[in-house]
């Protein structure tokens, strides 16, 4: 599987509370993003947060209901992002979604590289595309 060079990293915020059909939210999107062959998701738990209700996530000892911050970030086409964004509404019932463009710099294995690494000479470091 490639990724384009220009493609567009998916960012979605939510509590990790959420669920979708008793899973966890981020459990079924990343399970719905890999059945759907985008180019790779991760998962990103937060300390401290908050959202629209203005209401302090956080995950201090004492606290006993923590629904700490979730993100979400999924990078490939924009055309495969664009088909995935009418699953992922249908799987949300809040949260906030945002999308940008990427540069992809590097997927995949070592012989996937779009650039490769040259010994430099003393006292000078540079890539070679």
């Amino acid at each position: 599987m490639q990724i384009p060079r220009e493609a567009v990293l998916l960012r979605i915020f939510f509590g990790e509370n959420d669920k979708f059909h008793r899973l966890p939210l981020h459990e079924a999107i990343v399970l719905k993003a890999r059945e759907m062959h985008l180019g790779g998701a991760t998962v990103l738990r937060g300390h401290i947060g908050f959202g629209h209700s203005s209401r302090i996530h956080s995950s201090k000892i004492l606290r006993l209901s923590q629904d700490l911050p979730v993100v979400v970030e999924i990078v490939d086409s924009q055309e495969k992002i664009d088909a995935f964004l009418p699953v992922l509404d249908g799987m949300m019932s809040s949260g906030l979604i945002t999308m940008e463009r990427a540069e992809v710099i590097q997927y995949g294995t070592e012989e996937t590289r779009p650039f490769k690494i040259i010994e430099p000479k003393p006292g000078s470091h540079h890539l070679k595309a």
